[in-house]
């Protein structure tokens, strides 16, 4: 499945680990707090496990998103959507 992960994390440290988490998972970066990529369920389960150990629940916030594929496809991106420099040509193909 397509999974969204996006976050707003206070901390550094926790923020940095939760990236690299993202990254370990196979999810590629399209914002500095967003990443995008395909996941089974048990990948999906353990990143967020993962990511629940790294949070304060009281001020941070996280967001996993699964998307169908026809649903990305109807997604509108406006402007500049993505960052160019961290966006692969992967996720690129997943819009179109």
């Amino acid at each position: 499945m397509i999974i969204w992960v996006l976050y707003d994390i206070g901390k550094d440290k926790a923020r940095t680990k939760a990236a690299k988490r993202c990254q370990q998972a196979g999810l590629y970066r399209v914002q500095f707090s967003c990443f995008l990529g395909t996941l089974t369920q048990n990948q999906k389960d353990t990143l967020q496990l993962q990511l629940e150990e790294l949070i304060d629940e009281e001020t941070d916030k996280v967001y996993i998103f699964p998307m169908s594929r026809g649903e990305l496809q109807q997604t509108a991106l406006l402007g500049q959507a993505f960052d160019k420099k961290l966006v692969t040509d992967e996720i690129r193909a997943l819009f179109f």
